[in-house]
């Protein structure tokens, strides 16, 4: 019983040291502002120059005339950097999952007379760069491709019209776009 108590307590010692030298980083991607979808990430080292990003994005609310973009959304992130994390070059790996329910929006006629509710999920690969001005700020840069599996129904505009339609389809391309605003807890 002692030996258990004694493994327990130089793990916890260990974590402890680990944790304390571990940076951690709040985000805020300042283009998911931009569409009036309030958002929040986090980053944390898990190696000497690997990082894990897990943003999550969310829209609970309807715009007037039945407009909508409620969604809710994840896009965890495996990050190698090329020197060190939290500055300059990276490399990353994500996946992502969404639910949304989006219509009477958007420039294109589909989107603007229908409403889609559904979800996504996909990988992809993202490149990105980390400008450090301040000493706890910093400005992200980030662009990623890949693949999306995405199921929805389709509904007309306008409140409680039969469902029309119900779709799956499969995408390549954009998948991650981010100008993000970064401070650094250390």
């Amino acid at each position: 019983m002692q030996s258990k108590r004694f493994i327990l307590l130089i793990m916890v010692i260990s974590f402890c040291t680990l944790a304390r030298a571990q940076k951690i980083a709040l985000k805020n991607n300042l283009l998911m502002d931009g569409m009036a979808s309030p958002n929040l990430g986090v980053e944390f080292k898990v190696g000497v120059r690997p990082t894990l990003d897990v943003p999550v994005s969310w829209n609970l609310w309807s715009f007037s005339n039945d407009k909508k973009f409620k969604h809710f959304a994840v896009q965890p992130e495996l990050r190698w950097w090329k020197c060190q994390p939290f500055t300059g070059h990276f490399l990353g790996v994500h996946a992502h999952y969404a639910s949304y329910n989006a219509g009477g929006i958007g420039p294109f006629r589909t989107i603007k007379d229908n409403r889609y509710e559904g979800w996504l999920a996909g990988v992809g690969v993202s490149y990105g760069y980390n400008w450090i001005f301040a000493p706890c700020w910093s400005l992200e840069a980030t662009v990623g491709a890949g693949y999306a599996y995405m199921s929805h129904d389709k509904f007309p505009c306008g409140k409680c019209k039969p469902k029309i339609g119900h779709k799956t389809a499969h995408y390549f391309g954009l998948t991650k776009l981010g100008l993000t605003l970064v401070f650094l807890i250390k």
